[in-house]
């Protein structure tokens, strides 16, 4: 049985457009975030399911530019995300929308902002599929399966940890709570 947290600490990464705004006030249950792109990190808390959360966001890079193409304040924001929560988060939350194509090219962009960041990162990483709706009623591991190696890599790099969020669907509390136990079990995986 995984020991619950009262404090939890969460930064959200994605490329821009993936729903990390939407994301952090889904887990938050209220509109911390603004919708709107930016350039630096944004932190935000609030009370869910009994514990504190701290939620950061790191701004979104673009998917077409690898590390080396960006700007250098997006390179150094992102280190700065991790250390927003010290001594650490407990989890990175790697924003993909669900409907997006996720491809050689897309792996070695998202790998390229990771390894910024330590290597112990990967286990701490979970997948979090945004617009979840649109999967209608193909299961997740369908959709894993059919997107091929690429995601397969990432997932691998992740520890098979995933997590499906309906943004659209913010009254139901239960994917919200399953995320956080999720993030209780990857903090007890990595003790």
């Amino acid at each position: 049985d995984t020991q619950h947290l009262s404090d939890l600490r969460i930064v959200l990464m994605g490329h821009k457009l993936t729903g990390k705004s939407s994301t952090g006030n889904t887990i938050l249950g209220k509109e911390e975030f603004d919708l709107k792109t930016f350039a630096q990190c944004v932190r935000r808390h609030g009370e869910v399911a009994d514990r504190h959360i701290t939620v950061i966001e790191a701004p979104g890079w673009r998917s077409d530019y690898t590390v080396e193409e960006s700007p250098e304040l997006l390179k150094q924001e992102i280190l700065l995300s991790v250390s927003l929560c010290p001594p650490g988060p407990h989890a990175v939350l790697l924003i993909i929308r669900v409907e997006t194509r996720f491809k050689e090219e897309q792996r070695k962009v998202l790998q390229g902002y990771l390894d910024l960041l330590v290597e112990r990162v990967w286990s701490h990483t979970i997948v979090l599929f945004t617009h979840g709706d649109s999967l209608s009623d193909t299961s997740i591991e369908l959709h894993i399966e059919s997107e091929g190696q690429d995601l397969q890599w990432l997932l691998d790099k992740c520890g098979n940890r995933y997590h499906v969020l309906n943004n659209q669907n913010r009254s139901d509390d239960t994917q919200i709570k399953e995320l956080l136990e999720k993030i209780e079990e990857t903090v007890a995986q990595n003790n």
